[in-house]
């Protein structure tokens, strides 16, 4: 029952699959009863579904391997997708998170950087709505023991986040995505924003840029608002204290500096190397994405950035690769997001105006979901 609403969610409310759309379904053998709903969804929905399975050690002999062909052949099939279909569903089910984190950060790099055009030609047709994608996760031991939850204490959360307890979910997105808009609207007026706290102070231009309301059409879960800063903008310092995981590995209380919007200095509790193979990357010492979490139904971190970074009362910043529809221009292989805490003594100033405060909306951006 669970698996049916949640698939009819993914077809009909994130991906709006209509007649003879090819959809390609990825994920891993786990969420098998998730990718057989959804495939029996985009069936009835008259389009024509694809899948796609693999598994954490075998996208790991994928990317350590020294033989350039090996990935670029293993991506063929994803490469055709990006480039011709008209939707993407990726179901994160890992049986293992953490495969990658004894990898040469080295070749993790090498890996990225070979995925640099295919991510820009997903970048490019997301941007113009030829291709309709979404990120949705589905609840493994491996990412309950992350979640340091029971597996079916992370199964609960995970389906209360996406909002399927609700009597109807698509409803409730709906009612998610009025809200924000008032969000969006008035952060749409503003030009300069500020992000301040005990361990932050930085601030950017988005003047000319577009605020996007991210109301579950992309991520599901979802609830956030961002767009993407001017890239030379941005100046200021600031701690994320969030831990962010890439690639298997663990980055805790990551710093960065930043002048004329250039990352000059950072830092990692833990991760070290993994962010000095990150700032390697080509465009990834600017940053694509400026937002602000809103989903209620998520008060904890997971370490799980596709929920952590929409946890009610928090900030992200990504750095790397921008989203087009925003008008930013930053390109680069990668695209992660960093998340900083604000519900203890966090502000955020539009124009020199007070807006936020200790993770809550000021009026006239009162979030309303009534």
């Amino acid at each position: 029952m669970m698996m049916s609403r949640y698939a009819a969610l993914l077809t009909d409310y994130c991906l709006r699959v209509v007649p003879g759309e090819r959809v390609l379904i990825r994920s891993t053998p786990l969420a098998l009863p998730l990718v057989e709903a959804v495939h029996a969804a985009v069936i009835q929905n008259g389009g024509i579904p694809v899948v796609q399975l693999s598994t954490s050690q075998l996208d790991k002999q994928t990317i350590e391997s020294d033989r350039p062909e090996v990935w670029l052949t293993s991506s063929q099939f994803y490469r055709t997708a990006v480039d011709q279909f008209q939707c993407i569903l990726t179901i994160s089910a890992p049986e293992n998170s953490r495969t990658l984190a004894s990898s040469d950060p080295a070749i993790l790099s090498r890996h990225s950087l070979a995925q640099g055009d295919v991510k820009k030609r997903f970048m490019a047709r997301s941007g113009t709505g030829e291709l309709k994608w979404c990120l949705c996760l589905y609840p493994t031991p491996s990412l309950a023991q992350d979640a340091q939850m029971g597996t079916a204490e992370f199964e609960t959360f995970v389906f209360d986040a996406c909002g399927l307890f609700e009597m109807d979910p698509v409803g409730y997105w709906l009612g998610v995505s009025r809200s924000q808009q008032v969000i969006v609207d008035q952060l749409n007026q503003s030009k300069q924003i500020r992000y301040a706290s005990d361990d932050m102070d930085i601030s950017f231009s988005v003047d000319g840029r577009r605020w996007i309301n991210s109301d579950g059409r992309r991520n599901m879960p979802s609830g956030e608002v961002f767009t993407s800063p001017v890239e030379s903008s941005v100046n200021g310092h600031i701690r994320f204290n969030f831990p962010v995981i890439y690639q298997g590995i663990e980055m805790t209380n990551t710093r960065f500096e930043v002048v004329d919007g250039k990352i000059e200095k950072w830092s990692a509790t833990s991760g070290q190397t993994a962010l000095d193979g990150l700032m390697a990357q080509p465009g990834a010492r600017y940053f694509g994405e400026v937002a602000i979490g809103t989903n209620t139904k998520i008060q904890r971190h997971i370490k799980n950035i596709l929920f952590d970074e929409k946890i009610g009362g928090t900030i992200h910043m990504a750095i790397g690769a921008s989203y087009p529809e925003t008008g930013g221009k930053n390109e680069s292989p990668i695209h992660l997001d960093f998340i900083a805490e604000m519900r203890i003594s966090g502000q955020i100033y539009a124009d020199g105006t007070l807006i936020y405060e200790k993770g809550q909306f000021l009026a006239p951006f009162c979030l309303d979901r009534g």
